[in-house]
Protein backbone atom coordinates (compact mmCIF):
# COMPACT_ATOMS: atom_id res chain seq x y z
CA UNK A 1 0.00 0.00 0.00
CA UNK A 2 1.41 3.48 -1.19
CA UNK A 3 1.74 5.92 1.50
CA UNK A 4 0.39 9.57 0.21
CA UNK A 5 0.71 12.74 2.56
CA UNK A 6 -1.08 15.67 1.43
CA UNK A 7 1.73 18.75 1.42
CA UNK A 8 -0.06 22.44 1.77
CA UNK A 9 2.77 24.75 0.95
CA UNK A 10 2.26 28.72 2.04
CA UNK A 11 3.94 31.56 2.17
CA UNK A 12 3.26 34.77 4.38
CA UNK A 13 4.20 37.28 1.77
CA UNK A 14 2.39 38.08 -1.32
CA UNK A 15 2.03 41.42 -3.48
CA UNK A 16 -0.78 41.67 -4.19
CA UNK A 17 -2.95 39.90 -0.58
CA UNK A 18 -1.01 41.09 1.80
CA UNK A 19 -0.12 38.00 4.39
CA UNK A 20 -2.60 35.93 2.01
CA UNK A 21 -1.90 32.41 3.95
CA UNK A 22 -3.38 33.97 7.31
CA UNK A 23 -5.80 36.03 5.65
CA UNK A 24 -9.26 36.02 7.82
CA UNK A 25 -11.92 34.28 6.60
CA UNK A 26 -15.11 34.24 8.12
CA UNK A 27 -12.76 33.26 11.23
CA UNK A 28 -10.07 31.06 9.62
CA UNK A 29 -7.12 31.87 8.44
CA UNK A 30 -6.99 30.27 4.75
CA UNK A 31 -4.20 28.03 5.09
CA UNK A 32 -6.34 26.25 8.04
CA UNK A 33 -9.69 26.14 5.28
CA UNK A 34 -7.69 24.44 2.83
CA UNK A 35 -5.97 22.79 5.79
CA UNK A 36 -9.01 21.27 7.29
CA UNK A 37 -10.79 20.61 3.87
CA UNK A 38 -8.08 18.16 3.18
CA UNK A 39 -8.50 16.15 6.14
CA UNK A 40 -11.52 15.23 4.95
CA UNK A 41 -9.97 13.31 2.43
CA UNK A 42 -10.23 9.66 2.10
CA UNK A 43 -6.62 8.97 0.36
CA UNK A 44 -4.50 11.04 2.36
CA UNK A 45 -2.63 9.35 5.49
CA UNK A 46 -0.63 12.46 6.50
CA UNK A 47 -1.32 16.32 6.09
CA UNK A 48 0.96 19.02 6.63
CA UNK A 49 1.36 22.86 6.02
CA UNK A 50 4.97 23.82 4.92
CA UNK A 51 6.08 27.26 5.05
CA UNK A 52 9.13 29.48 5.60
CA UNK A 53 7.44 31.58 8.30
CA UNK A 54 7.16 31.09 11.66
CA UNK A 55 4.08 32.90 12.19
CA UNK A 56 2.44 30.62 9.81
CA UNK A 57 3.25 28.02 11.32
CA UNK A 58 2.13 29.39 14.78
CA UNK A 59 -1.18 30.09 13.35
CA UNK A 60 -1.59 26.89 11.81
CA UNK A 61 -0.76 25.16 14.78
CA UNK A 62 -2.98 27.63 17.19
CA UNK A 63 -5.78 26.04 15.00
CA UNK A 64 -4.62 22.32 15.13
CA UNK A 65 -2.89 22.05 12.25
CA UNK A 66 0.28 20.49 11.62
CA UNK A 67 2.78 22.86 9.95
CA UNK A 68 7.03 22.29 9.43
CA UNK A 69 8.99 25.33 8.73
CA UNK A 70 11.26 24.85 5.52
CA UNK A 71 14.25 26.62 3.80
CA UNK A 72 13.35 30.64 3.01
CA UNK A 73 15.57 29.48 -0.18
CA UNK A 74 13.17 27.81 -2.07
CA UNK A 75 11.47 29.32 -5.59
CA UNK A 76 8.01 27.51 -5.19
CA UNK A 77 5.92 25.13 -3.23
CA UNK A 78 7.07 22.45 -5.82
CA UNK A 79 10.94 22.83 -4.18
CA UNK A 80 9.25 23.19 -1.02
CA UNK A 81 7.42 19.53 -0.90
CA UNK A 82 10.53 18.17 -2.05
CA UNK A 83 12.21 19.21 1.44
CA UNK A 84 9.09 18.33 3.37
CA UNK A 85 9.74 14.65 1.79
CA UNK A 86 12.69 14.10 3.31
CA UNK A 87 11.66 13.54 6.49
CA UNK A 88 7.66 12.31 5.96
CA UNK A 89 8.14 8.99 4.57
CA UNK A 90 6.02 8.51 1.57
CA UNK A 91 5.31 7.20 -1.72
CA UNK A 92 3.02 10.12 -2.99
CA UNK A 93 2.65 13.39 -2.62
CA UNK A 94 -0.23 15.91 -3.09
CA UNK A 95 0.27 19.65 -3.83
CA UNK A 96 -2.72 21.43 -2.32
CA UNK A 97 -2.22 24.93 -2.79
CA UNK A 98 -2.60 27.04 0.61
CA UNK A 99 -4.24 29.92 -1.38
CA UNK A 100 -7.16 27.92 -2.85
CA UNK A 101 -9.85 27.72 0.38
CA UNK A 102 -12.68 26.25 -2.07
CA UNK A 103 -11.08 22.55 -2.67
CA UNK A 104 -13.44 19.91 -2.92
CA UNK A 105 -11.25 17.20 -0.68
CA UNK A 106 -12.83 14.72 -3.01
CA UNK A 107 -10.93 16.04 -5.43
CA UNK A 108 -7.62 15.12 -3.78
CA UNK A 109 -8.65 11.14 -4.51
CA UNK A 110 -9.08 11.94 -8.11
CA UNK A 111 -5.58 13.57 -8.59
CA UNK A 112 -3.89 10.18 -6.69
CA UNK A 113 -6.24 7.71 -8.50
CA UNK A 114 -5.03 9.97 -11.72
CA UNK A 115 -1.29 9.28 -11.23
CA UNK A 116 -2.04 6.16 -10.20
CA UNK A 117 -3.67 4.61 -13.09
CA UNK A 118 -1.45 6.27 -15.66
CA UNK A 119 2.25 6.33 -16.51
CA UNK A 120 2.46 9.72 -15.54
CA UNK A 121 5.21 11.05 -13.67
CA UNK A 122 2.26 14.02 -11.88
CA UNK A 123 -0.81 14.17 -11.80
CA UNK A 124 -3.24 17.87 -11.85
CA UNK A 125 -6.48 18.57 -12.36
CA UNK A 126 -8.72 21.14 -14.66
CA UNK A 127 -11.95 22.84 -14.54
CA UNK A 128 -13.91 24.31 -17.95
CA UNK A 129 -13.38 27.90 -17.63
CA UNK A 130 -14.76 30.80 -19.76
CA UNK A 131 -13.20 34.17 -18.12
CA UNK A 132 -11.41 35.14 -21.37
CA UNK A 133 -8.09 37.67 -21.21
CA UNK A 134 -7.55 37.25 -17.32
CA UNK A 135 -3.61 36.48 -16.92
CA UNK A 136 -3.82 35.64 -13.16
CA UNK A 137 -5.60 32.53 -14.23
CA UNK A 138 -3.32 29.61 -15.77
CA UNK A 139 -4.73 27.82 -18.66
CA UNK A 140 -3.73 24.05 -19.73
CA UNK A 141 -4.44 22.52 -22.86
CA UNK A 142 -3.97 18.58 -23.24
CA UNK A 143 -3.04 16.47 -25.89
CA UNK A 144 -5.21 13.22 -26.97
CA UNK A 145 -3.84 11.28 -23.70
CA UNK A 146 -4.83 13.87 -21.35
CA UNK A 147 -1.40 14.94 -20.67
CA UNK A 148 -0.52 18.27 -20.44
CA UNK A 149 1.38 19.89 -23.33
CA UNK A 150 1.53 24.05 -22.40
CA UNK A 151 0.39 25.88 -19.35
CA UNK A 152 -0.14 29.70 -19.69
CA UNK A 153 -1.84 33.32 -18.53
CA UNK A 154 -2.80 33.71 -21.91
CA UNK A 155 -5.96 32.73 -22.99
CA UNK A 156 -4.96 28.74 -25.00
CA UNK A 157 -6.45 27.51 -27.35
CA UNK A 158 -6.85 30.52 -29.21
CA UNK A 159 -9.97 31.71 -30.64
CA UNK A 160 -8.48 33.88 -33.46
CA UNK A 161 -9.63 31.16 -36.03
CA UNK A 162 -12.30 29.44 -34.55
CA UNK A 163 -14.81 30.02 -31.76
CA UNK A 164 -13.85 27.98 -28.64
CA UNK A 165 -16.56 27.46 -26.16
CA UNK A 166 -14.23 27.26 -22.86
CA UNK A 167 -10.68 26.62 -22.02
CA UNK A 168 -9.27 24.30 -19.10
CA UNK A 169 -8.16 26.17 -15.61
CA UNK A 170 -5.29 24.76 -13.78
CA UNK A 171 -6.91 23.51 -10.21
CA UNK A 172 -3.61 22.77 -8.88
CA UNK A 173 -4.06 19.50 -6.80
CA UNK A 174 -1.36 17.89 -7.67
CA UNK A 175 -0.14 14.37 -7.53
CA UNK A 176 3.78 13.63 -7.63
CA UNK A 177 5.40 10.33 -7.32
CA UNK A 178 8.37 10.72 -4.26
CA UNK A 179 11.03 10.62 -7.63
CA UNK A 180 9.59 12.93 -9.42
CA UNK A 181 9.78 15.58 -6.91
CA UNK A 182 13.21 14.45 -6.20
CA UNK A 183 14.47 14.92 -9.43
CA UNK A 184 12.29 18.26 -9.87
CA UNK A 185 14.59 19.48 -6.79
CA UNK A 186 17.61 18.49 -8.67
CA UNK A 187 16.56 20.55 -11.88
CA UNK A 188 17.25 24.34 -12.57
CA UNK A 189 14.49 26.63 -13.64
CA UNK A 190 14.10 26.53 -17.45
CA UNK A 191 12.70 29.36 -19.64
CA UNK A 192 8.77 29.00 -20.46
CA UNK A 193 9.00 28.47 -16.85
CA UNK A 194 10.21 31.54 -15.88
CA UNK A 195 8.75 33.09 -18.83
CA UNK A 196 5.08 32.24 -17.91
CA UNK A 197 5.82 32.34 -13.87
CA UNK A 198 4.68 28.79 -13.81
CA UNK A 199 6.50 26.26 -11.70
CA UNK A 200 5.38 23.06 -13.21
CA UNK A 201 6.43 23.50 -17.10
CA UNK A 202 9.59 23.03 -15.49
CA UNK A 203 8.93 19.33 -15.67
CA UNK A 204 6.91 19.82 -19.21
CA UNK A 205 10.17 21.05 -20.51
CA UNK A 206 12.29 18.25 -19.26
CA UNK A 207 10.03 15.63 -20.93
CA UNK A 208 7.79 14.60 -18.15
CA UNK A 209 4.71 13.99 -18.27
CA UNK A 210 1.87 15.63 -16.28
CA UNK A 211 -1.61 13.57 -16.58
CA UNK A 212 -4.75 15.84 -16.23
CA UNK A 213 -8.48 15.16 -15.24
CA UNK A 214 -11.13 17.41 -16.10
CA UNK A 215 -13.86 18.22 -12.66
CA UNK A 216 -16.82 20.22 -12.08
CA UNK A 217 -15.39 23.14 -9.17
CA UNK A 218 -16.04 26.45 -7.94
CA UNK A 219 -12.19 26.24 -6.52
CA UNK A 220 -10.71 29.51 -7.17
CA UNK A 221 -7.15 30.65 -6.14
CA UNK A 222 -6.61 33.52 -4.57
CA UNK A 223 -4.51 35.95 -6.37
CA UNK A 224 -6.14 39.23 -6.38
CA UNK A 225 -8.46 41.03 -3.35
CA UNK A 226 -11.58 40.53 -5.58
CA UNK A 227 -10.70 36.52 -6.01
CA UNK A 228 -11.09 36.42 -1.90
CA UNK A 229 -14.57 39.04 -1.30
CA UNK A 230 -15.13 36.14 -4.10
CA UNK A 231 -14.49 33.04 -1.56
CA UNK A 232 -15.71 34.88 1.36
CA UNK A 233 -19.36 35.55 -0.37
CA UNK A 234 -19.93 31.90 -0.98
CA UNK A 235 -18.34 29.87 1.77
CA UNK A 236 -21.39 30.17 3.88
CA UNK A 237 -23.25 28.43 1.44
CA UNK A 238 -20.66 25.74 1.04
CA UNK A 239 -21.21 22.16 1.88
CA UNK A 240 -18.31 21.77 3.30
CA UNK A 241 -18.24 24.87 5.67
CA UNK A 242 -20.43 23.09 8.60
CA UNK A 243 -18.27 19.66 8.77
CA UNK A 244 -14.86 21.67 9.85
CA UNK A 245 -15.77 25.90 10.78
CA UNK A 246 -16.19 25.10 14.54
CA UNK A 247 -13.78 21.87 15.41
CA UNK A 248 -10.19 21.55 15.01
CA UNK A 249 -10.35 18.17 13.91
Amino acid sequence: MQKKIGIIPARLNSVRVPRKAIVDIHGLPMCVHVYRRALMSEVLDEVVIATDSIEVMNVAKSHGAKAVITKSSHVNGTERMAEVLETHDSDIAVLINGDEPLIDPNHIGVSVNTLIKSNADASMLARKFDKFDSPSDFKIVLNVAGDVMYISRADIPSNARNTIPYMLKAYHIMAFHKHTLEKYAAMTKTPMESLEDHEHLRLIENGYKIRAAVVESNCISVDVPEDLEYVKSVIPGDPYWPKYKDNGL
